[in-house]
């Protein structure tokens, strides 16, 4: 009788609405960790220039972070099944702030590689179990609205963090010190949630030629914008410090940048709602090709022109990234939209590990502005083969496709962990 009893409670609570509060939690969070990642992020090329680093020291720092969060990618399913959500969730809080200690030691560019490595395994796998425990969490009435805030309020996070370097002493440890404080603080929300746990995950296959197979523009999207955003938001603190603009216009610069992705996402998403979304796509590569070009052109100018020209840059190549998801998604029936996802998620993940290796590179030879031409190269590839395609293949009607959610580039698609999807009939074209 008890065990009866017990059943129905947890069926009657199963079935209540989760408390926005309890959402707010995880969202909170988040945003208390991009604070510190925004402000790790301007912080370590700058103090690698004032210190007399070579620029490529700050590159391999940055292939040293995507190659972790490639691990993280692949790891991070058998570590929620191991001790669940929320303890996954501090076990990461806790690697990003022994992460921010090692760099707080002093600048040893060696050890920093592995500091940002351990970053970079821990981002990537917090934004999996955070996106994977608000999906299971909400009602597919407001999952949108849920995750397009998600999104927005890292974005947010990561802008103040941009704009406090402005406000530290470079040379001390004074930013990694606020990194691990902004990190410890995110662990309190989640630590005292009573938002209830997902059951353990299923395995999440990678299966880039089904996937390939379902949506070719999706992957290339997520294979051209996983190299575009680590090499603009990665090697434009790298380039601006080494031109010689003061710790003050790197942080403007740097903050100033997520405001192209808020303003820039939510009319080109309104736009491919109405359309075939390629066509949105084909107009936001072509636009963050032509910034590149701009940018290229202003290098070394006036900060005020290329903060400019890096809003509409950075906002462009964002766009990418929510509107070739959006696109997969309109092309998968829900029994393909685990391999999808874990699909997509290793493509972008992939692209972020081999691009940043290729500019630093290139950087070594030809200066730190090479990330511009690598940049704009990607930009152009992929507009030129989402032309091809639309020349080539039949658009699904826009009355048939979801809706667009804003999302970021500096954050890793959300990859069903929590359960298989029910099967039902994939969509052709």
């Amino acid at each position: 009788m008890l065990d009866k009893n017990r059943a129905t409670i947890e069926r009657d609570h199963d079935s209540a609405p989760t408390p926005l509060i309890a959402i707010a939690s995880v969202i909170v969070s988040m945003a208390l960790i991009a604070v510190g990642n925004g402000l790790m992020f301007a912080y370590i090329p700058v103090r690698l220039g004032v210190e007399g680093f070579d620029p490529t020291w700050a590159g391999l720092i940055i292939t040293g972070l995507s190659a972790g969060g490639l691990a993280g990618c692949i790891l991070t399913g058998p570590l929620v099944r191991r001790v669940g959500h929320a303890r996954a969730f501090m076990v990461l809080s806790a690697l990003i702030a022994l992460a921010n200690a090692a760099v707080g030691a002093g600048p040893h560019p060696v050890f920093w590689i592995a500091a940002r490595a351990l970053y970079g395994f821990a981002i990537c796998g917090l934004f999996i179990v955070a996106q994977s425990w608000l999906n299971d969490a909400v009602a597919n009435a407001i999952r949108g609205r849920v995750m397009a805030f998600f999104y927005v309020a890292y974005v947010a996070g990561l802008g103040v963090g941009y704009a406090t370097l402005a406000l530290v002493d470079v040379r001390t440890a004074d930013a990694p010190l606020i990194g691990i404080v902004f990190t410890a603080l995110s662990i309190l929300p989640v630590g005292m949630t009573r938002l209830a746990q997902p059951p353990a995950p299923q395995a999440a296959s990678v299966a880039l030629r089904r996937a390939w197979r379902i949506s070719p523009v999706g992957v290339a999207g997520m294979l051209a914008v996983g190299g575009l955003s680590m090499a603009i938001a990665g090697f434009a603190p790298i380039h601006a410090t080494a031109k010689g603009y003061s710790q003050g216009d790197v942080a403007l610069l740097l903050s100033a940048m997520p405001v192209g992705t808020l303003i820039l996402q939510i009319p080109l998403g309104w736009i491919s709602d109405r359309t075939d979304r390629r066509y949105v796509l084909i107009a936001a590569s072509a636009l963050a090709m032509v910034a590149g070009v701009l940018a290229l052109g202003f290098d070394g100018g006036a900060l005020s022109a290329l903060v400019a020209i890096y809003i509409i840059w950075d906002g462009a190549s964002e766009s990418i990234y929510s509107l070739s998801s959006a696109h997969a998604s309109d092309r998968a029936g829900k029994e393909d939209m685990v391999a999808l996802s874990s699909s997509l998620l290793f493509a972008w993940s992939l692209s972020g590990f081999i691009v940043p290796g290729i500019v630093t590179a290139l950087s070594a030879v030809f200066g730190t502005q090479a990330f511009i031409y690598v940049a704009i190269l990607i930009a152009a590839i992929f507009c030129l083969f989402v032309l091809l395609r639309v020349f080539t293949t039949q658009a699904v009607p826009a009355t048939e496709t979801g809706s667009f959610a804003p999302m970021t580039a500096q954050a890793p698609l959300p990859v069903e962990l929590a359960y298989a999807p029910e099967d039902s009939t994939r969509k052709s074209g």
